[in-house]
């Protein structure tokens, strides 16, 4: 009997964890920005060396722009703030800028322009509305009502439950 509930305690934890490994690991994702050498990148003066993710980007969000080649500099756009470009990391400088809430949907271009005198372009896209919140997280929060009618359910279950044994051990008592 006690060799069964050990095995199923150890089958249903290792279903955990088997069903839990996918997800972990596709929330982590790489550490680092890679570029395929076979990826076509648009860069301005025909240098390639700028890319931006995504392409395609929503007015509020954030948008990476990744420079290979460029000693430092300052990235313009008419769709994000002037942003300082930091000292490349093996070849690679990359930066985050936040589009503006208020941009028109459309098509734009960015403007490196690199300590050593080159400038570089890229276009990107910027999509109507905010984009989803992917998920409950941040999204949504509970009211005031909400918790106080959670909490009183929590209370309702705990009080009914403490009842129950109260009685269950009266009732076994007056039976020996």
């Amino acid at each position: 009997m006690r060799a069964a509930r050990t095995l199923a305690v150890t089958a249903t934890a290792l279903a955990a964890f088997g069903l839990a490994t996918p997800l972990a690991t596709a929330t982590n994702g790489p550490s680092s920005v890679t570029v395929s050498s076979f990826q076509v990148e648009r860069g301005g003066d025909n240098s390639n060396g700028v890319t931006v993710s995504p392409f395609a980007v929503h007015q509020g969000a954030l948008l990476t722009i990744t420079v290979r080649g460029c000693p430092g500099g300052t990235v313009t756009s008419n769709a994000f703030a002037t942003t300082t470009l930091p000292a490349p990391v093996n070849g690679v400088s990359t930066v985050t800028v936040r589009i503006f809430n208020n941009a028109t949907p459309g098509q734009y271009n960015l403007a490196v322009q690199c300590n050593n005198g080159r400038t570089l372009t890229q276009s990107f896209r910027v999509l109507a509305g905010q984009g989803a919140q992917g998920g409950l997280g941040g999204s949504m929060a509970p009211s005031s009502t909400e918790m106080a009618v959670g909490g009183s359910l929590v209370a309702a279950a705990a009080l009914g439950g403490g009842l129950f044994i109260a009685r269950r051990r009266r009732l076994t008592g007056a039976g020996v």
